[in-house]
């Protein structure tokens, strides 16, 4: 595939290794900390900063690429080092009080604190995590009910709904603590994520660890992230035509990076479904191919299947939800 040709050795070299670890990975409770410390050497907990501050400097292209090329090889350890983009992002950001970014952005950048991400507040309808001014700090009350690299990464940006219809940015210490409490979440596929469903009951968070506030954007919050998210469905996807073998999937897969690529707001989430649609029918491909090994649990094409129907549902929104809805059964566009 030509566009594993822009993707850098370092990450080639990461993605056969996390390939090798996939079956084990999926049958652990947690990414292995090599691969945690694969990733970290390989500057990759810095991706997208600046080549000034220590970051790789990769752009949005090449960005999905490696993302895409990660995911292809272990989903699990790939989903788990994506929560950490928007700490980066945040410590990245000239709106982010500059103590806190001098406090963390080399730490960050070289994966020294890895990053989660509670968003509950960013989801439509009444809110689900608040954050309410305190003496000295912020309360954070609510439910967050996705929150993965619990024990694997050390500090969750939290995004709550706040005073006057605002999103509150925070971060706290990823811990049970006075106010936060987690229960496991065990998943169908890459629960080696370690995802958990965090309640908070008037956490304190100290206003040392104020993030940002801004007005709450639908529009903005159901479409951040939307385009990265399709790489790890692309990656599924390009593992089952890889095993598979030549066929028409091949091109599909190129015509769905690209459709993505191309999509602007309004068209993402059409892109997205057909992605996560795609991922499926190839993860079945491969079933078939396979024969009735790929009934067994643990082979490749039985996990790839599960990893497949995972990404139908993770970081949907209503919009692709429809439209993922309409190519499943005969009423959409194909």
């Amino acid at each position: 595939m030509t566009e594993s040709a822009t993707v850098p050795a370092a990450v080639r070299d990461l993605a056969a290794r996390f390939l090798a670890d996939a079956a084990a990975v999926d049958a652990a409770d947690s990414v292995p900390e090599a691969h945690l410390r694969g990733l970290a050497d390989a500057g990759l907990y810095g991706v997208f900063a600046p080549v000034s501050v220590g970051g790789l400097g990769m752009g949005e292209p090449e960005l999905r690429l490696v993302v895409e090329e990660l995911a292809s090889a272990c989903l699990a350890s790939t989903f788990v080092w994506a929560q950490h983009f928007r700490l980066l992002g945040a410590m990245l950001d000239p709106g982010t009080p500059a103590a806190l970014r001098e406090e963390l952005l080399p730490r960050v950048v070289r994966g020294e604190v890895r990053g989660g991400v509670a968003l509950a507040g960013l989801l439509p309808g009444p809110p689900r995590l608040t954050a309410r001014p305190a003496d000295g700090g912020w309360l954070v009350d609510g439910q967050a009910p996705w929150v993965s690299g619990w024990g694997i990464v050390d500090v969750l940006l939290v995004a709550a709904r706040g005073p006057g219809d605002t999103i509150v940015t925070l971060l706290t210490d990823a811990r049970e603590q006075p106010g936060l409490t987690a229960g496991r979440q065990r998943l169908a596929a890459v629960n080696a994520s370690v995802t958990v469903r965090l309640s908070f009951g008037g956490l304190f968070v100290p206003g040392g660890r104020f993030v940002g506030q801004q007005p709450y954007d639908p529009v903005r919050a159901q479409s951040e992230g939307l385009r990265l998210n399709g790489s790890l469905a692309l990656g599924v996807g390009r593992r089952c035509c890889a095993l598979a073998g030549p066929s028409p999937l091949d091109d599909e897969l190129d015509s769905c990076r690209a459709e993505l690529d191309a999509a602007d707001t309004s068209g993402m989430p059409a892109a997205r479904a057909r992605a996560s649609e795609f991922a499926v029918r190839a993860a079945h491909v491969l079933a078939v191919r396979r024969g009735s090994t790929s009934a067994l649990a643990g082979d490749v094409a039985e996990r790839l299947a599960r990893e497949a129907g995972f990404l139908l549902v993770f970081g949907s929104r209503p919009a692709i939800k429809e439209a993922l809805l309409g190519r499943l059964t005969g009423q959409g566009p194909h």
